[in-house]
């Protein structure tokens, strides 16, 4: 540590228990940076500004608490090669936050589309101890809170933040929105929600996303890349949170469907001009069409993709919220991708079928030529014969 000495300054720790002394490195405020060291680390680059590695909150009896931040000085560190021991303890997120109270604050969201249909219903049925009432006549979701059953589900300004109970928010048409859930647990809360699901995808789409709760934050909320930050999350923000970031993950797949027949024809484009003929079947066109139908459809009607969320309604901080999520994730132009795309489906099953109609056509006046030639050798064959017994 001789190498790193000039770089360190040591203080002490008030504990229950006695007082460590511990080395700590003075870090301006604006650059900390939290990762994971699960081990001992030495360093053997120069010339780079390492930061925060660890935090070590320590309260005392009388309600006050000190904040140790353990770490080391690359600037210092390159006239040494001694390994710098780093605490085991810390963990790794890659994560850059501006002040200690952000990591404290840190909400972790996580947004699923796991099946096309959620029965909403049976699944409220089966969790009623945990099923917040809505505040409107919507009823294309629901509200699930798990955890810290000491307090009360009903208090729309109770903060999410330090606290030890869970959110769900399930939506109708197949998405599902988990809010301060450990990667551990989130499987065993979407099992709960697959028991209630029809029409299971097989490969769930995910996205995650961050809420920071920042008391002392100067405006009621501000926007960063992947997080929002705002002076408190309650339910309503939850609700509000998590409208846009379903309708999100489900756009996703719907995008991902319409791709799909994209890609199909154009192969069958592609094939058309190298061969110059068209062997689709007009069941696989009919299954097609409806594909496409259906999806536009899903995307309009069941989404809602258009229709402001009940709150943002009602209180324009979190009309504030809506809006600037719906830019964040870019549903408008999303959406507008996805009308262009199906337009282009569209035009191409329209030329498709213009040319099943002809082939049809085609077929069918063959049929009636074929059939009145027959009639003429008949006719012709029939007076001849009668000609030939005439004679006789």
């Amino acid at each position: 540590m001789l190498g790193v000495r000039n770089s360190l300054k040591l203080f002490t720790i008030k504990s229950s228990s006695s007082i460590i002394a511990k080395p700590c490195l003075i870090i301006p405020k604006n650059t900390i940076r939290c990762f994971s060291c699960p081990r001992t680390t030495t360093p053997f680059f120069t010339n780079r500004n390492l930061g925060f590695v660890s935090v070590n909150r320590n309260g005392s009896g009388d309600g006050a608490g000190s904040v140790s931040i353990r770490g080391f000085s690359s600037a210092a560190a390159s006239a040494s090669t001694n390994p710098v021991e780093l605490n085991d303890s810390a963990s790794f997120s890659g994560v850059v936050y501006d002040t200690v109270e952000e990591i404290r604050a840190s909400i972790p969201v996580r947004s699923f589309f796991l099946s096309t249909s959620i029965d909403l219903r049976s699944l409220i049925d089966w969790n009623k101890a945990n099923h917040i009432p809505p505040t409107s006549r919507m009823t294309n979701y629901a509200v699930l809170r798990f955890g810290d059953t000491n307090s009360n589900p009903h208090d729309l300004e109770a903060s999410l933040s330090g606290s030890d109970y869970c959110y769900m928010v399930v939506f109708q048409y197949g998405s599902a929105v988990l809010f301060n859930i450990k990667d551990s647990d989130v499987d065993g809360y979407l099992k709960i929600i697959e028991r209630h699901a029809s029409g299971l995808l097989p490969e769930m789409r995910k996205d995650e996303y961050e809420v920071r709760e920042i008391p002392n934050l100067q405006t009621w909320m501000e926007g960063g890349l992947d997080y929002i930050m705002l002076q408190y999350v309650n339910i309503d923000g939850i609700r509000t949170i998590g409208s846009v970031l379903g309708q999100s993950i489900a756009l996703d797949y719907y995008v991902r469907q319409v791709d799909g027949m994209v890609a199909e024809f154009t192969d069958i484009n592609r094939g058309m001009e190298k061969t110059g003929t068209f062997t689709m079947e007009r069941k696989k066109l009919f299954q097609l069409v409806g594909k496409a139908n259906s999806n536009l459809a899903d995307v309009i009607l069941k989404l809602g993709l258009f229709e402001r969320s009940d709150i943002a309604w009602k209180d324009a901080k979190y009309a504030q919220i809506w809006e600037y999520l719906r830019d964040e994730f870019e549903l408008t132009q999303r959406f507008q991708t996805l009308d262009f795309k199906l337009k282009f489906v569209e035009h191409n099953i329209r030329f498709l079928q213009e040319i099943l109609q002809n082939r049809k056509s085609d077929f069918l006046e063959w049929l009636i030529i074929i059939l009145i030639g027959a009639e003429i050798l008949i006719s012709v064959y029939d007076i001849a014969h009668r000609s030939a017994i005439t004679s006789l």
